[in-house]
Formats: C-alpha cells, sequence, structure tokens
C-alpha cells in the first residue's frame, strides 16, 4: 500500500499529536510492501523510519514558532500544505490518505476530484476546539458540526483516540470507527528516584509534579489557584511544572508571584521526552488538573504508568477512561483540587494504591504493544476494504461504457 499522511503541525516535536503520528509511522514502517509520505509543517526535527518519507511546507520565518491549537498563523500554514498535498497526489498514485486534524477537509476534496479514499485520525474535535480557542465562532457553530460530520461519514473508518470522539462518530454516521487509545511510552516505569528535582529547587519537600504545555485549558490556572489553598495549610510540597515556552512561563510566573506561591512554585521549563520517566519518578504526586475538551490528554498515561499517585479533574476528558480507582479524581474547583492534594500528601499508603492501581490498568491495555497490536488490525481491515472499493471502481466504470450491459446482452445464459 502507498499512503499520503496529512499531518499538519510541526513534526517530530515532543507534543501530544506528534507524538501520535510517529507511533502511527513506527507501525506503518514495519508493514511489508508499504510505503508513506508524510506531510508537515516546516518545524520539526526529521525521524529515520523505514519506508518512510517527510515532506514539509516552505520553511518561511512568519511561519515560525507556531502554538498549539486554532491562530491565523496555522491557517497559513494549512494554505501551503494543501497546495503540497495538492502536488503530491498528482504526482504519485496512492491507495489512501491517513488525514489528521482539519487536514481531513483536504482528504475529502482529493477523494472527490482523484478518488482517493481517505481515514480520518481523529485527536480532537475540529468544531468544539474552535468555538473552545475562540468564543466569537460560536455561531458558527452549526456549520462546523455540519462539515465535521460530512468529513466524519466520507471516511472508510475513522480512529477517534478515546470514548468521547468514539461516541461522536458513531453520533454523526460513521461507516466504521475503531478507537485508538493513546500509550505510555515510559522506558522505565516506575523507576526509582534519585532526588534531581528537589536538588534543582533546593528544598526537601513532597513534590507536586505539572509535565505538559502551559495552554488555558490545561488547568495551569486551576493548578496554581488550588496550590495557594494548600500553601495556606501547609508548607511541606513544592510545585514543580515542566514544560511551556517562556512566554507562557513567564505569564504563569508573575500568576504565581500574585498568589504569593512564588517560594514555593518552580517552573523549569521543557525538557526532551526521552527523560520523561525520569522527572516522573521524583513526584510523590502527579497534577493532570485539565479543564476543556472531550479527548484523554496523552500525558494522562505515562503519568499512570509512572507508579505515582495522579490527581485529576473528574470531567470526561479523564473519566472516560479512567475511575477512582486508578487515579484521585477531583471537582474542578480550586478547593476542590487543593482539598485532594493535601489529602493525597498527608497519606502515604494512599499514593502507594493510587500509584500501583495507576500502574497495572496503563500495563493492561495502553503499552506499545498492545497499540501495535491494534494499528496493524486496523490497517489489515483497510487493506481489505480497498480492494473491495477498487472492484466498486471497476464495477461502476464498466457500468458506465456498457461494458457489462453488452456482455449481458451477448451470454448464451438469457
Amino acid at each position: 500500500m502507498r499512503i499520503l499522511h496529512l499531518a499538519p503541525h510541526p513534526f517530530y516535536i515532543d507534543r501530544g499529536t506528534p507524538i501520535d503520528v510517529l507511533l502511527v509511522l513506527r507501525v506503518l514502517s514495519e508493514r511489508e510492501n508499504s510505503s508513506v509520505d508524510i506531510l508537515v509543517y516546516n518545524e520539526g526535527k526529521d525521524v529515520d523510519l523505514k519506508n518512510v518519507k517527510i515532506h514539509r511546507i516552505p520553511n518561511l520565518r512568519i511561519l515560525k514558532k507556531l502554538r498549539p491549537g486554532f491562530s491565523a498563523k496555522k491557517i497559513l500554514c494549512d494554505f501551503f500544505l494543501f497546495f503540497k498535498a495538492w502536488k503530491l497526489i498528482r504526482k504519485n498514485k496512492y491507495d489512501f490518505i491517513h488525514a489528521g486534524e482539519e487536514a481531513v477537509f483536504m482528504a475529502m476534496l482529493f477523494k472527490f476530484f482523484y478518488k482517493v479514499p481517505y481515514v480520518y485520525d481523529l485527536d480532537s474535535s475540529i468544531a468544539q476546539q474552535l468555538v473552545e480557542k475562540k468564543s466569537l465562532l460560536k455561531i458558527f457553530l452549526p456549520i462546523f458540526n455540519w462539515l465535521e460530520a460530512k468529513a466524519i461519514k466520507g471516511s472508510i473508518v475513522n480512529l477517534p483516540v478515546c470514548n468521547a470522539l468514539a461516541e461522536l462518530c458513531e453520533k454523526r454516521g460513521s461507516k466504521k470507527t475503531i478507537t485508538l487509545h493513546d500509550i505510555s511510552q515510559l522506558k522505565n516505569p516506575g523507576a526509582e528516584s534519585k532526588g534531581i528535582l528537589k536538588e534543582k529547587v533546593g528544598a526537601d519537600k513532597l513534590i507536586l509534579l505539572y509535565i505538559g504545555n502551559l495552554e488555558p485549558y490545561q488547568g495551569i490556572d486551576l493548578l496554581l489557584e488550588s496550590f495557594q489553598i494548600v500553601c495556606t495549610k501547609t508548607d511541606k510540597i513544592d510545585l514543580i511544572i515542566i514544560g511551556g515556552n517562556s512566554e507562557d512561563i513567564n505569564f504563569y510566573q508573575e500568576k504565581a508571584n500574585r498568589l504569593n506561591i512564588n517560594a514555593q512554585v518552580h517552573f523549569l521549563g521543557p525538557k526532551p521526552f526521552d527523560d520523561l520517566d525520569k522527572y516522573l519518578s521524583e513526584a510523590d504526586i502527579i497534577a493532570c488538573p485539565r479543564i476543556q475538551g472531550i479527548n484523554t490528554p496523552m500525558k494522562l498515561f505515562p503519568y499512570l504508568h509512572s507508579g505515582k499517585a495522579v490527581i485529576a479533574t473528574d470531567l470526561y476528558t479523564h473519566n472516560q477512561i479512567i475511575t477512582k480507582n486508578e487515579a484521585y479524581l477531583v471537582q474542578p474547583t480550586p478547593e476542590g483540587f487543593a482539598a485532594g492534594i493535601l489529602e493525597l500528601a498527608e497519606n502515604e499508603t494512599l499514593r502507594k494504591e493510587f500509584g500501583e492501581r495507576g500502574m497495572a490498568f496503563i500495563e493492561e491495555n495502553h503499552t506499545y504493544k498492545a497499540h501495535r497490536k491494534r494499528l496493524h488490525g486496523v490497517y489489515d481491515w483497510i487493506k481489505k476494504e480497498l480492494v473491495k472499493l477498487k472492484i466498486s471502481f471497476i464495477i461502476l466504470d464498466s457500468l458506465s461504457d456498457g461494458f457489462l450491459i453488452k456482455i449481458i446482452q451477448n451470454s448464451e445464459i438469457f
């Protein structure tokens, strides 16, 4: 199979969706008689995978430092992505297009003009994401929902990343839906702490850790506001935040100053994804304060796999996949989140129990071995479906030429 993979984001960088894409490419590179052309944005580092060729949009200065989510700069990137994809489609004969995020609308056009079927890889609901990012766009929500439904109906198979998105696909007329949950990629789950973070911050306290980007939907405001309440009850906890760009770090550092908790909050900036297990091992409690979105955050899986207690907001973004058995789920309010942090901080046995149950849950369902098996099953099904589609096209073409009608007329059977 020859595949065109449209991935409208920087690649490769250590961020949720690019990590998901890399997992897909790793599996595809293992398949015999398969080759992939992947088209991505200009930023990111190349990866060396068998039978995978990376294509990029022009590396213009105006297209650099792209943030997650909807923006004018992302629209401009997609403009270049579309015309580059069109050029590749005209030049090469692809069996199907694997389209992520808004690139699915490009795939719809290519299907119409060139009869190339597509697979829709859903990391989020585009309609919901647009409205959450830009509230002024709410008046266009019916149009966004209609377009998203058309994209889902037109796909030969939809690959949502969580149960909520699978439900959305079924509601909007998906022909076939296969959920591909995120996984943990920790190299050393349950690794022993070496005291690196305590040495960095110069304190020997319990560590409340957050690792990820600092976009508002992640609930960083909630985390800081709840930690202010915690600091009025105890001085035995430090909050360490890893990730974010300089602009976001400065913004939240100023907020920590205003809340008068700056002495207990430490922003360490972005760290290599390969060091994730090393930093998670240093935590006593790991915070997952996300407040928006219906998709399950990828970070939740390595968080749980670390063997450390995880505290998360009791919202569908989390509780569609985990229960109060695997993580400490609390109300998404400063008071609720603070109460959960304090209870975990005061009870070492409770932290240990949550850590053990969370790790067991991931080991059973959300490792690369399980993900690889699911993806191979998906592509085996797609391969069979493509054969059916090709037969259908041949029959339709034959009918349009009158070929089958002539055979029937001349047949001795009739």
